[in-house]
């Protein structure tokens, strides 16, 4: 959710980066070690980012996420509180359900996207990006002070297994997890410990993310990865795959000034939000809901030439620059670069023929329909 690291970006010997409870554990597997977010990261594995990926779409791929920020909001009504800084319908969440969400600032850009749910009766289970967790958590706890106990989880490991073998790894070892759909969450036992387990992820695969106590996580990595069906995947491959999935990357496609409707969210602002506007730029948003936005995202496949990345410029036909990728690479399951971008709302439908420059030459494009490539929630029980 937060900024890939660059693969190819030097290590710099002043900057004192975190270790993650499984930074040792990476490194004895031989993975490339890069600053990601204050930390030391693994990018890739000895497989490479292009098997990484296609590995995790066919099989298992297991992450270590522990950069991100956990915290639980305790207080008399966290949920009704939590309302007060993101345009979700937080009161109405069920026990054993999460949400996606933005934290939104006064002028209705997003200060950064997070996963908040109701794993217990212990208040609201919140996640967020790893880059971003000091001041989200700092905007939460001066917006709800009086409300709401910010209480950090420094004592958990985060990791995610994803692909469509992650449920039968899984469930040998908590059993329960078959029992679960996309977007739910609970507290368990298993592998020997307490639990947080939500059936979700940023590949576009079935999946889980697994919080866990910080001194189990080696524990439980080595016990994942002694299946045959599981392989630890990088950061590198972690960012194809949600480009591929569609999926918006905090840093890049969203910032401070890009509102939920430009950015494509608009399912995270409820009906009954809309109608009240009571959250943090409700003016803005609702405006650009009923008018439409000035800029909007969209998916490009390139149809020729080198994949567009970071920063290239968007043409339309006629070589007047439009709009301006913001993120891009190649995608591994199509074969093509692939982009989002934000470009006029008027040149948004699927089919539309555009150009990205890439190295001062212009490139043929078209819009395609997002996601790239087709996500695989689980959304009913399984019989």
């Amino acid at each position: 959710m937060s900024s890939p690291p660059n693969p190819s970006a030097p290590h710099p010997s002043a900057e004192v980066l975190k270790a993650t409870p499984l930074t040792a554990a990476h490194e004895a597997l031989g993975a490339r070690m890069v600053p990601f977010a204050g930390y030391s990261m693994p990018v890739q594995y000895a497989d490479g980012v292009l098997k990484e990926h296609l590995w995790t779409r066919e099989h298992a791929g297991l992450f270590d996420v522990s950069h991100m920020g956990q915290a639980r909001l305790r207080g008399v009504s966290p949920l009704s509180a939590f309302e007060e800084v993101v345009p979700g319908d937080f009161i109405g969440l069920k026990p054993g359900k999460q949400k996606y969400s933005v934290l939104l600032n006064k002028k209705g850009g997003i200060i950064d996207d997070l996963m908040a749910g109701r794993p217990d009766d212990d208040g609201l289970f919140v996640v967020v990006n790893g880059a971003c967790k000091e001041n989200d958590f700092k905007v939460i706890d001066d917006e709800l002070a009086g409300q709401v106990d910010v209480v950090r989880l420094e004592d958990r490991a985060l990791m995610a297994l994803q692909g469509p073998k992650a449920v039968e790894v899984l469930k040998a070892h908590v059993p329960e997890v078959a029992g679960m759909v996309f977007m739910d969450i609970r507290s368990l036992e298993g592998f020997g410990t307490d639990l947080i387990v939500s059936r979700s992820g940023y590949t576009g695969e079935d999946g889980f993310e697994i919080s866990c106590p910080a001194s189990e996580a080696v524990r439980i990595w080595n016990l994942l990865l002694a299946d045959d069906r599981v392989r630890p995947i990088g950061l590198g491959a972690r960012d194809s795959l949600r480009l591929e999935a569609g999926l918006p990357l905090y840093g890049h496609d969203l910032d401070e000034t890009v509102s939920p409707v430009e950015a494509g969210l608009t399912f995270a602002i409820n009906k009954n939000r809309r109608e009240q506007r009571d959250f943090p730029g409700a003016a803005r948003i609702v405006k650009e809901l009923a008018e439409g936005p000035a800029r909007i995202k969209v998916c490009l496949k390139v149809l020729e030439g080198a994949p567009a990345r970071e920063g290239a410029e968007v043409a339309d036909e006629a070589g007047t620059v439009v709009g301006v990728v913001t993120s891009g690479g190649y995608s591994p399951c199509l074969k093509a670069g692939v982009a989002l971008a934000f470009a006029p709302p008027a040149l948004q439908a699927p089919g539309t023929k555009l150009k990205v420059i890439v190295r001062g030459r212009p490139q043929a494009c078209e819009v395609v329909p997002s996601p790239f490539v087709p996500h695989r929630y689980v959304r009913k029980a399984q019989a």
